[in-house]
Order: structure tokens, then sequence, then C-alpha cells
């Protein structure tokens, strides 16, 4: 018995010490991780920069516990910052050591327009006579269009090329709410907003398809002028190529047709990099990722001026329920509105640049926003640089701005608003329970989910929808200055991309960041200042203290049983954490 107590007291004593060192090892790792991210690199001579493009694009990248867990688990695929690219390319253009770009295309989560953001970047970068070399072994349709600004396009000789058009297959969730015995009780202004029909039908309206074919047709009229630019191709031809599905050929089509200049193994492509760069085989060439070109030090002297241009991020949902186990970033209103505050308040900032890249969400937290640039814009230029959408509550916080610009791509628009209220008198009577209720007033029990809306209530709800939406063409006439009659016949919730939308007046000009920027400084009539980003990014330990540990571990849990698809249901999962009132595009567009 003594000799039983020896060996467990050891064996948990073992444990116990395991642990602490696994601990301090884990812990050592992750300073690793992150120190790393922060050493400067220095260029060496005949350095090529490789974008190697697998994973997920965003407007910014944070440290983060799910960038750490890749990192250890060995998982490829990556997050990649639009803002990190961009600024990477910009200083391999202006670093003599750097010959060239190499784009290594794998697979890029993205939308259209930011993928237009990185191809302008290259098409400039193009202009410092460096050169730029595509590769891939099987190139997505989002990743050649970015990929064929480059001076040389190579596929693996057993690769293909998906080039198939775009196509929009929304998820409708109407028959799975009547199998479980719920009701969408739908209130919204705008023949043209969408977002509920998921929830109240079963296909697309007329007016729907109708906007979804104009926006699609204009993304891939964009899409193919622009290839067919690069690669010396006609428009038809290109839909020619696509209407025969180039996939299924050889890769020698391909070449043929005239998308492809060259086939090579992914195992000769240093070589051929080499020769470009115009050094022998067997001398070395050093190969800069996209980490070490964001620790690469600009080449430029430092201003001293102390004014400031500001970029500030505005993205993703505005208040979309920030206790959901998605990981995704969002706009929390109550912050944005701080932080403008603080740079309207602050004296060495002279002009804002507000980046916004949003679908919309609270039609509530909008209106505050909308508040909150108004009154910035009382002291300084705001100059609205519009992403891959900034559509609906995202059209709303940016409508007051001095100047709209907008990349051609960018979905726009969807002014309009709209409330849903779930009716789960089906699932009750289902399950066999029951309600009933007692109440001094007409009105008392409003918003049961037990029980249908009367006639009464929703003709409230109806009334105070139509009042928002009027507020919000009050917005927006004001805004752009168009009459709110012209206005509504071009809003009703109707999407728009960012060429159409500067044609109608809801844009002042087309094209990226660096323009928004350039607009911003003439305006704030400054020689020398600084460009800073707001708000602040959260270091690794900021964004570990922020992250509640069972949302966390639930996401990763559902993304890694419900693959691509995740996102869609997490709409139904999170939908009491919404406001009932959502000035927002569809809740997945769903564009391939």
């Amino acid at each position: 018995m003594k000799d039983f107590f020896k060996f467990t007291l050891a064996t948990v004593t073992g444990i116990i010490l395991s642990s602490i060192v696994l601990f301090f090892i884990g812990i050592m790792v992750i300073f690793g991780i992150v120190s790393s991210s922060d050493t400067e690199t220095v260029v060496k001579k005949n350095s090529v920069m490789m974008l190697d493009l697998n994973g997920t694009l965003v407007e910014r990248t944070q440290e983060s516990l799910e960038g750490i867990f890749s990192a250890l688990t060995g998982d490829d695929s990556n997050v990649y910052g639009l803002d990190d690219i961009l600024s990477s390319i910009k200083k391999a253009k202006e670093n003599e050591n750097i010959k060239g770009i190499y784009i290594q295309a794998s697979s890029l989560s993205s939308s259209y327009a930011s993928l237009q953001a990185i191809r302008n970047a290259l098409n400039d970068f193009k202009e410092s006579g460096k050169f730029i070399v595509a590769y891939s072994d099987g190139y997505t349709q989002g990743l050649y269009y970015l990929s064929s600004v480059a001076d040389k396009v190579l596929l693996n000789p057993k690769g293909m090329i998906e080039w198939r058009g775009i196509a929009s297959a929304p998820i409708f969730y109407k028959d799975l709410l009547q199998k479980v015995g719920i009701e969408m009780q739908i209130f919204k202004v705008g023949t043209y907003k969408s977002a509920v029909e998921p929830f109240i039908s079963t296909e697309m309206s007329p007016a729907n398809r109708e906007q979804i074919d104009a926006y699609l047709t204009s993304i891939w009229g964009q899409v193919t002028n622009d290839v067919a630019e690069s690669r010396k191709i006609s428009v038809d031809s290109l839909n020619a190529i696509a209407d025969r599905m180039l996939m299924f050929y050889p890769a020698e089509e391909s070449v043929q047709c005239g998308l492809v200049d060259t086939l090579i193994y992914k195992n000769d492509v240093r070589n051929y990099l080499k020769a470009m760069v115009g050094i022998d085989k067997d001398d070395r060439m050093p190969v800069l990722g996209l980490q070490d070109m964001i620790n690469v030090k600009k080449n430029v002297p430092k201003d001293k001026s102390g004014n400031v241009i500001a970029v500030y991020y505005a993205y993703g949902e505005i208040d979309g329920g920030s206790s959901s186990a998605s990981s995704e970033e969002g706009i929390d209103s109550k912050k944005v509105i701080k932080d403008l505050r603080k740079l309207k308040d602050d004296e060495d900032v002279k002009a804002v640049v507000l980046r916004v890249n949003s679908p919309g969400g609270s039609a509530y937290g909008s209106e505050q926003i909308w508040y909150a640039v108004s009154e910035l814009k009382k002291e300084k230029p705001v100059i609205v640089s519009m992403g891959d959408y900034a559509a609906s509550g995202g059209y709303y916080i940016s409508c007051n701005a001095d100047t709209i610009v907008a990349e051609p791509t960018t979905l726009t628009g969807s002014i309009g608003i709209f409330g849903m209220f779930p009716n789960a008198k089906g699932l009750t009577d289902k399950i066999g329970v029951n309600f009933d209720v007692v109440k001094t007033n007409k009105y008392a029990d409003f918003g049961m989910l037990t029980r249908p809306m009367n006639d009464g209530e929703k003709g409230l709800m109806q009334m105070y929808v139509n009042n928002g939406y009027d507020l919000f063409l009050t917005r927006c006439s004001d805004g752009r200055g168009i009459s709110k009659e012209d206005l509504d016949k071009i809003a009703q919730g109707r999407v728009w991309t960012g060429s159409k939308a500067k044609e109608l007046g809801l844009v002042d000009e087309l094209g990226g960041l660096d323009k928004a920027l350039d607009i911003a400084i003439a305006k704030a009539g400054v020689d020398a200042y600084t460009v800073m980003s707001y708000p602040k990014k959260e270091s690794f330990f900021e964004s570990l203290m922020n992250t509640n540990p069972g949302n966390y571990i639930k996401a990763r849990m559902l993304k890694g049983t419900m693959g691509e698809i995740y996102q869609q249901f997490s709409v139904l999962e999170n939908f009491d954490k919404c406001d009932r009132i959502q000035a927002r595009v569809p809740f997945e567009l769903n564009i391939q």
C-alpha cells in the first residue's frame, strides 16, 4: 500500500510538473511567434517579393488567438490584410533591391473590389519597370483576374484555370423555419430590399433577380475588360472561353487561348525567376514573403510637421451581436462614435479618410455613426473610401462625407430598411408548450415570440419602418444633394456597383484608398503630413484578453463541422443578438 501511494504521488507530481513545463514552453513559443513578426527586414540585392495567396483577405489583420492557433497546428490557410498587401507592393516598387514580384496563386477568399485594388497596385508597380510573374497549380477565377496583370502568367502542365463567369446563389431558409414551426413576420420598405427573402421565400423575387443580374453583369464586365487589356484578348473571346469551361480541357488549351504564357512545374519556377532577375541558376535569390515586406522600413524621410491624415477603418456588420460565436470583425457603433470624436478634437489631424467595408446592420447604430461623421465633417474634411461593400447601413454612414470614392466593383446603395420578428407559435405547439398572459394595457405584451402580431401591432411596426426609411432618404438626400423624390427612384433597397453608383450621383469618384488619400490631402491643404491608421491594432495579448473562450471554441467546432456554409447558418444562430430593425444587404450574397 505504501508503494502504491508513493507511485501515485510520483505520477501526480510528474503530471503537474509536465503541465507546468509545457505551459511555459507554449508561452515561449507564442512569444517567439509574436516577437518574430516585429523583426526589421533587411532587403538584399536581387530580391523578389512573393505574394503567396492561400487563405482569406480582410481589410486589416490583427494578432489573434486564431492566427497563433493556426501557426501552432501547421494550418497553411492564412489571413491577409488588404492594407498590408497594398503597402508591401508600394514598398517593393520603391526599393531598388527588389527586382520583381512573384504571385503564387492558390486560393483566396475575397470579393472582386479588393482583388481589383490589389490589381491596380500591381499595375502601378509595373510602372517602375520591374517584372511580375504569376504561377498556380490551378487558378481560381478571382486569382486569375488578379494574376492576369502579370508580365508572365505560368501554369502547371497538369493545372487548369477556373474561368466560367460569375453567379450568385443565395440560401433560402423558409422551409427549414416552417419545419421547426417558426414564421418570420416581415416589415420593409424598398422593392429591391431582398435581405428578408431567404426567410419568407424559396426563390428570388423578380425585382431581386433583376438587381442581381444587373450588378453581376457590371462586375463581370469590369473583370473581362481588365483581363482583356492585360492579356490582349477581346472581351468576346473571354466570354467564349468562359462558355467552353476551359478548366476541363488540357492546360495547353489555356496557352492557345492566350490566358497563359508558359506551362511549367512548380519545382522549376525558382530558376525561371532567377532568369527574370538576371542571375545564374547557382546564385542565391532572396525571396521576401508578405510578413518580411511588412517589416521593411518605408524608404521615405520621417515627417516632422505634426500634420496627420487619418485613415479610420470601419468594416464588418454594424452592431451585429458581439456575443456570437463568430470571430468576424464588426463595427461597434459606440466605439466608432468615441473614436471619431477623438479625431475631431485632435488638432494634429487635418483630414479623415473613412474606410468603409460593411454590408450594413443596425439602423439605429447607423444613424448614430452618421451623426458622428456629420460632427467630424464640421471640423475637417471627411473622405469615404468604399471597399467590397458600403451598402445600406454602410452607405448610411458614408452619405454625408465631403467626397465618396468607390471601386468600380464595390457593392453600394441599398437604401432601405426592414424589420423581422419571429413567431414561434408553431414551435411551441409542436413541443406542447402553452402560454397565457395578463396585461394592463393594449400593447403590454408586444413583441412576444409565442404568438403572431395582431393587425394593430403590424400597423405600428410598418409605420416605424416607413419613418426609418424616410429618415434614411433624408440623410442621403442632404448628403448627396439629390432631392428625396429623385433619390427614392434609385433607392428602394436596390444594390448598385460603384461604377453605376457614380453615374447615379451616389458616388463621386472611382478608385481605391490611395485616391481617397490624395483627395483628403488636397482638401486638407498640407504639403507635409503623416498617414496614420485608426483604430490602433490590438496586440496579441489585448486580443487574447478580449476573446471569449466559449465563443471561440464554439466557433472553431462549428466551422470545422460545417465548413463553408458556417457563415450562412451563423445568421440564424445569432438572430436573437441583432437589432430587429436593419439597414443591410442580404445576410449572404454568395457570389462565386
